[in-house]
Formats: structure tokens, sequence, C-alpha cells
């Protein structure tokens, strides 16, 4: 990693939001949607110990939706969004994210697109890919706070 003022004011910044997201997941049973398995590996390697969720399961995109609805419902009873979206930001990510999102809110599910918003602008140059997160645990680690290590094991 680069180790340039502007690399680590972004790599503060998607830790933050990362630690943010962590602290929900575990704590709140805050649902991370990812694309694949690979992907839900990578959040394990930054300590995320709640729901995490694949799309890609072999279900149609229907069943996968009506399975997060019922699963994790609409909205917390203080109106907050239960899940996230955390799609790749490549094109076909941002299509997946832009269909799964029109879906879900078809069934008055409130989504929370804050983790990827922030991590496209800040992790854009390294990565465009969920699963590089984990090898970008070393260098996110540090501005993530809390006390959890890194796992090295899936």
């Amino acid at each position: 990693m680069n180790n340039s003022p502007n690399t680590i004011e972004r790599f503060q910044k998607a830790g933050q939001a990362l630690e943010t997201a962590r602290l929900r997941n575990r704590d709140e049973g805050f649902a991370i949607i990812v694309e694949g398995p690979r992907d839900k590996i990578a959040l394990k390697h930054l300590g995320f110990t709640g729901p995490l969720e694949v799309v890609n399961r072999g279900w149609g995109m229907d069943r996968l939706v009506a399975f997060l609805y019922e699963t994790y419902g609409t909205r917390t009873n203080d109106g907050k969004a239960t899940m996230t979206l955390l799609m790749d930001w490549d094109r076909t990510g941002g299509r997946l994210q832009s269909n799964l999102r029109r879906r879900l809110e078809s069934f008055d599910v409130q989504i929370d697109e804050e983790l990827r918003r922030v991590l496209m602008k800040t992790l854009k140059p390294e990565t465009r890919v969920v699963e590089s997160l984990g090898g970008l645990a070393g260098a996110l680690m540090p501005y993530m706070g809390g006390d959890e290590s890194i796992v090295h094991d899936s």
C-alpha cells in the first residue's frame, strides 16, 4: 500500500465505514448481502461475525428476495435498514446492485448502501471487488478500531 497522505485518509474512511457495518452486523444482526462465497470469506477476514448472505447460491432472484424479506424484514423497530447490499463496484456488480435494490424496495425493504458508496470512493484505485478486501485487511484493520483480530481461516 502506498503510504501517501491521500491513501492513508482514504483507508481511514474505508476502515471507519467497515467498522460501523461490522458492529451493526455483530450487535444488531444487520445482514450484509454479497455476490459470492469469496466475498463472504473476505468479510470474515475483516472480523464480520453476523449474518452474511450470498446472492450466487443457485437460487433465482425471486426466491432470494423472498428469503431476504422473510428473514430480515423491511426495517428495524427504530426505522433503520436491516441489510446492506455490497456488490462489487464494477459494471456487473452495479447492475446486480440495482436489480436487487429495486426488487427489495418493491417489498418496502429499506436498504443501506452507505458502505458500498464509501468503499467505491475510497478503494477504487486498489480494488473494484469485495473479495479483495480480505487481502487489504492488514491495511484496513488499523482504521477499524475494535479489538477483533484478522481471521485467517474460512
